[in-house]
């Protein structure tokens, strides 16, 4: 699989504080380019959830971007989404049964025993983090930083996706460790202050990224 550059994922936590809703984020980020989208929540998935992934499908069929949904199976196979697993969900295997052979499937690693099992598993992309400090996850994993990751560029072939910190005034040095793509979440998703985090704003945000970014 082929990653674009900049892998921005739709955090339900952040964007219900920045008081912005998931299919209003979606539009704009993939108005500014967005060629994926990934749908994060760790909380318990209402309806009212799944109507917004529903929403949030259509919307990248529309822009031919790929929907990826965190760590839910069942909602990524109704929804004919891809799927993100981590280290304490499905097994890659157990979750390639349940997508089938074409979908996406990513799988987090966080040291180079992980990255290393993960090349015999029937995944489309690896994701190594976190990069530097994070505030998405209540108990991050240990730093990898950039040394570590161009360490684990060097141990697989698969695609890589760079997570956790990652910022505008840093991932020029991520990328130079040779990833292929950087996941971003705070810095797409401006603090409500001065002002109000908009669409608008995350278009915006999204359109710098795509600029500091590009090939």
């Amino acid at each position: 699989m082929k990653l674009p550059r900049v892998y921005p994922i739709l955090d339900a936590a952040t964007l219900a504080r920045r008081k912005v809703t998931l299919p209003d984020a979606a539009a704009a980020l993939l108005d500014a380019g967005a060629r994926i989208l990934q749908l994060r929540s760790k909380q318990h998935w209402s309806p009212r959830h799944f109507d917004d992934a529903a929403v949030i499908a259509a919307l990248c069929a529309r822009s031919g971007a790929t929907f990826v949904i965190n760590d839910r199976a069942d909602i990524a196979a109704l929804l004919d989404a891809g799927l993100h697993i981590g280290q304490e969900d499905l097994s890659p295997a157990d979750a390639r049964r349940v997508l089938g052979p074409s979908r996406v499937l990513g799988f987090s690693t966080h040291d180079p025993g992980q990255v290393l099992q993960a090349r015999d598993e029937p995944v489309s992309y690896v994701a190594i983090g976190p990069v530097f400090p994070t505030k998405s996850k209540a108990r991050p994993d240990p730093l990898v930083g950039l040394t570590g990751l161009a360490a684990l560029r060097a141990a697989t072939k698969l695609p890589l996706v760079a997570i956790g910190g990652i910022t505008r005034d840093n991932v020029h040095g991520v990328l130079a460790t040779g990833v292929d793509s950087v996941a971003v979440i705070a810095d797409l998703y401006p603090d409500p202050s001065p002002r109000p985090c908009t669409p608008t704003l995350i278009r915006d945000r999204m359109e710098q990224w795509q600029l500091l970014t590009q090939n």
